[in-house]
């Protein structure tokens, strides 16, 4: 009987209920985490103006910040380019640009012309970075290189 006793008093023990301290603390920094996890993601997403872009017809080819709310922009629609002011309140178009910009081509490899999707780019570019951090003297490679060639 004296064993049963014990064996219920530790399984009583054991299991931790809400109203203990350190399970409120533990679940308290469980939701602060998650809420800072998602204000970082919204941060990084707002100042990298990560968006979902519809469509290839219209894009931005060049954009300069005048003010805390004011930018300037040159908008490629076709094969036309618009240079436009936006504000809070307002976007005026300013003109059009008689001489096209030239914008660099996203996702077409420099070295072969050749298309690649954006994951591709992305891991290309991975691949340098890493080879650059694991080999440091590739880095020190390509600028004697450079410097030779320029």
């Amino acid at each position: 009987m004296l064993p049963l006793l014990f064996s219920q008093i530790a399984v009583a023990q054991s299991t931790q209920s809400i109203t203990n301290p350190t399970s409120v603390l533990s679940i308290f920094l469980s939701l602060l985490v998650v809420v800072g996890v998602i204000f970082a993601l919204a941060y990084v997403m707002r100042r990298f103006n990560v968006t979902a872009m519809g469509g290839n017809q219209m894009k931005v080819a060049a954009s300069m910040v005048v003010g805390t709310k004011e930018k300037i922009m040159v908008i490629q629609v076709g094969e036309e380019q618009h240079l436009i002011g936006v504000t809070s309140h307002n976007i005026s178009h300013l003109s059009k640009l008689d001489k096209n910009l030239d914008i660099p081509v996203k996702g077409v490899n420099k070295t072969t012309g050749e298309q690649q999707n954006g994951a591709d780019a992305f891991k290309q570019k991975l691949v340098a970075a890493m080879a650059g951090k694991l080999n440091p003297n590739i880095e020190k490679n390509k600028t004697k290189e450079e410097s030779r060639d320029a």
